[in-house]
């Protein structure tokens, strides 16, 4: 550990006209760089962000009722291994969630996904 970080978001909601404001501390291993720590911080939001906004478009992730167990844990890793696989795919020029219905209407394209 070389540091702990402080990072305050400030956000503004339209809607509402609201200013939310919100701290997030961070441990880290790089040296004390301003600059480069708020890129990491930038750099994995970005990825979070992405990566979750796709599962919840795509998979309606956000409004599954999977609570028993660990099936929402388990779920969870069957789509990213879904979203993996579609992306790979490059044969159609569709988002994530039209190849995903695509591979629900035609099995031939499915299995083509599946394979690769």
């Amino acid at each position: 550990m070389k540091a702990i970080v402080c990072v305050e978001a400030v956000r503004y909601l339209k809607a509402s006209q609201v200013e939310q404001r919100e701290k997030r501390y961070y441990i880290t291993s790089m040296d004390p760089d301003a600059e480069k720590i708020a890129y990491a911080v930038r750099s994995h939001w970005a990825v979070e962000n992405s990566l979750h906004w796709v599962l919840d478009v795509a998979f309606h992730e956000d409004g599954s009722r999977k609570r028993a167990g660990n099936a929402a844990e388990n779920f969870s890793i069957v789509c990213r291994i879904a979203l993996n696989l579609l992306k790979n795919d490059t044969t159609r020029k569709r988002g994530i969630k039209g190849k995903r219905l695509d591979a629900g209407w035609d099995n031939e394209y499915l299995l083509k996904i599946i394979k690769n």
